[in-house]
């Protein structure tokens, strides 16, 4: 069915001037009750339409048995009701000119099968009239900045709603309220929160895409089961990056059993965790593993100041934890940052000589300064060039508040981001609230901080590195060769491939061999194998012709010895290339988000090591570079211990080629392998010395 011209944007739904309460109560104890409670309690300005057939009255409203009884021009209904209710309920709201219908009612898609049917039948009763829906199992909406609480949540019973920068999405309604309070605890205010449920209707894009256009919100939280449309998604993160807005995000999923909880959480198809990481990865999307962290991230992005340098100072007023910081900052992949001769020199006026430097321990300080050196070190530090944050670990000390107070402001007035551990419990309660005060962040483990500036960091090299430019190579061909022949189609794209050629007879395999010239490599074909030397199908080195004849024998041997004669369907005859580094590299076709290209170290060993890293296609040149490098071997390209160094350049060109490839066999190709991929030295370039591929087809 056809969604008619839509009553209401996304915008006026979360700037509603009118809403109308399904299921009012002046019961707080019901989810009709505490709605109407927190519209009442936190300054909703607009009207307020109880629905209540029991009623005439609630909280000083005037009450309606249907909403169309009551007076037109509801923006907005929230429907707190039994699910046989509903049908009715929505049917009022479509023929009063609702924009838009919070179903907070559960027991749809998500559920089973006739729950699928009753959720369709609401969309039915919505679309030709333009009604949106927001669900149905959902929690809804707040907009701090409309004074709207549009939810049902407990956490929303508190004198006020705290406003800020961030904008959540979330496809679980418990997730979103639970972090709003969290994020509330910790001084971080949001833009609006949605909750969105089964996602029948408006879904994540709509929102984000609001998010990216809306001015009071300058980063955006999402929190996906499933994608109702991948691509739309993609498009989203593109337009956010460029917007200057970053997206942090947290998808379940990553594992079988997760995909299988997010499908009975909301009905929604997770798609491949690797292709969604990769995506947003592209795009600058910081992807987190926990909820607070996302939330963290967003808010150290959003109050700046803006990373510039990835050098961290670290500052404590304790020796042990001073060294404990720098052993997980270093442990975690980070760096200290470098301190110049002249802020060691203007430490050295405060400090001891061993304590002059990065890490700073305050208690360190020369016997001819005062107790607290704090504000001279500070400014010392801040100024570093190398330093592009600052991190603090507050143990107990005497005047904790006040002094923790000097420590915030002189480490805020650097100008640079300033992170803080508060080690203590009880005693730390006052300078804590001294932290949230000046907004200073502080977190109450490492843990919790390393993960939070990891999101950071990875911002900042992402938006760095990002890159739409993707040159298609002038080489390549105008139109795809042949796809029944695998290796003239991957040599057409520019990607070395050794002569071969293909027989069955033994007496064919010879007459091929003196062609091909000698060294020689001999591959048995068996359908459906691709491990080939897990069964002895493959001879290498073979000098002569005699050699060919005997390596044939053997691999026609192994493929009787193995039951498989009924699918072997000849040998493979190809000139052996110098040995070198191995790879894997191969193209793949997510159903969600198209062709991705994927570069691992270690050729047949790829599946031990599991040392990979994808990216979508296409590639430009730049992306294929660092694609290589985010392998955890890469050290190995670079001339490991005295090896020598490997051909990047060629590496690279090869995965570009590779890109463009997939992107020109579009969905008639499943994936492709290279396997291995053989590696020179510098300028000796690659070798595709083994492909297979799956076709739509099944071929």
């Amino acid at each position: 069915m056809t969604q008619s011209a839509a009553r209401l944007s996304v915008r006026d739904i979360l700037h509603p001037h009118a809403v109308a309460v399904f299921g009012a109560s002046e019961d707080r104890d019901k989810f009709g009750g505490r709605i109407i409670d927190f519209l009442i309690r936190h300054g909703f300005a607009g009207r307020i339409v109880p629905i209540n057939p029991r009623r005439a009255e609630i909280r000083g409203h005037a009450a309606y048995a249907h909403l169309t009884d009551a007076p037109r021009g509801v923006d907005v209904a929230i429907l707190a009701v039994p699910a046989h209710h509903l049908l009715p309920a929505i049917s009022e709201c479509a023929a009063s000119g609702v924009g838009a219908c919070v179903i907070i009612t559960t027991g749809f898609a998500e559920a089973d099968a006739a729950g699928a049917e009753l959720q369709q039948r609401i969309l039915d009763i919505a679309m030709p009239v333009g009604m949106r829906i927001v669900g149905p199992n959902c929690m809804g909406l707040i907009n701090p900045g409309w004074q709207m609480a549009l939810c049902s949540s407990v956490v929303l019973d508190t004198d006020h709603l705290l406003t800020g920068r961030i904008g959540l999405v979330s496809q679980s309604g418990a997730l979103m309220a639970s972090l709003y309070d969290r994020a509330a605890g910790e001084a971080i205010g949001f833009s609006a929160c949605v909750s969105l449920g089964n996602q029948s209707d408006l879904e994540i894009c709509d929102f984000i895409e609001y998010f990216i256009d809306d001015p009071a919100t300058d980063a955006i939280c999402v929190y996906v089961e499933g994608l109702r449309d991948p691509m739309r998604f993609v498009r989203a993160t593109r337009a956010a990056r460029r917007a200057g807005k970053p997206m942090v995000v947290l998808k379940t999923g990553k594992t079988e059993d997760g995909v299988r909880a997010a499908r009975s959480h909301t009905a929604s198809l997770a798609g491949s965790y690797d292709a969604f990481a990769a995506v947003c990865r592209r795009h600058g999307v910081v992807l987190v593993d926990d909820p607070v962290t996302m939330i963290r991230v967003a808010d150290l992005l959003v109050r700046g100041p803006k990373l510039k340098v990835e050098g961290i100072g670290i500052l404590s007023g304790s020796g042990g934890g001073a060294g404990i910081m720098v052993d997980r900052v270093i442990g975690a992949g980070l760096r200290l940052a470098r301190l110049s001769a002249d802020t060691r020199a203007a430490l050295g006026q405060v400090l001891l000589p061993p304590q002059a430097d990065n890490p700073i321990d305050l208690g360190g300080r020369l016997p001819s300064q005062p107790d607290d050196i704090a504000a001279p070190a500070l400014r010392a530090l801040t100024s570093d060039p190398d330093v592009g944050v600052l991190v603090m670990y507050l143990t107990s000390m005497p005047f904790f508040e006040a002094r923790t107070r000097v420590l915030a402001t002189e480490a805020l007035a650097g100008g640079k981001p300033v992170l803080t551990v508060m080690l203590p419990g009880p005693a730390g309660e006052r300078p804590r609230a001294v932290l949230r005060e000046v907004r200073c962040p502080y977190f109450d483990s490492v843990e919790d901080l390393l993960a939070a500036l990891r999101g950071v960091f990875d911002h900042h090299r992402m938006v760095a590195e990002a890159d739409d430019v993707t040159e298609r190579p002038v080489d390549l061909p105008p139109a795809l060769p042949a796809l029944d022949d695998l290796p003239c189609l991957v040599a057409a794209y520019g990607v070395p491939v050794p002569a071969a050629a293909g027989c069955v007879p033994r007496d064919d395999a010879i007459l091929a061999a003196s062609a091909l010239g000698f060294p020689l490599v001999l591959k048995g074909l068996v359908a459906d194998v691709t491990h080939k030397t897990d069964l002895g199908l493959v001879k290498t080195g073979l000098p002569d012709s005699d050699a060919v004849s005997a390596a044939w024998q053997k691999v026609t041997a192994s493929v009787t010895a193995h039951g498989r004669a009924d699918a072997f369907t000849g040998v493979l005859l190809q000139q052996q290339v110098a040995p070198g580094l191995e790879l894997i590299a191969s193209i793949r076709r997510d159903p969600q988000f198209g062709p991705f290209v994927l570069v691992g170290i270690g050729g047949t060993m790829v599946e031990l090591l599991r040392d990979v890293a994808s990216a979508p296609a296409p590639l430009s040149r730049a992306s294929a570079h660092r694609l290589v490098h985010r392998l955890r071997g890469a050290a190995l390209l670079d001339g490991w211990r005295g090896g020598a160094a490997r051909d990047v350049d060629a590496i690279a060109d090869a995965l570009v080629r590779l890109s463009w490839l997939a992107v020109d066999l579009g969905s008639r190709l499943v994936d492709l392998e290279i396997n291995p991929l053989i590696v020179g030295e510098v300028g000796d370039g690659v070798s595709a010395v083994d492909l297979r591929a799956t076709w739509e087809d099944g071929g």
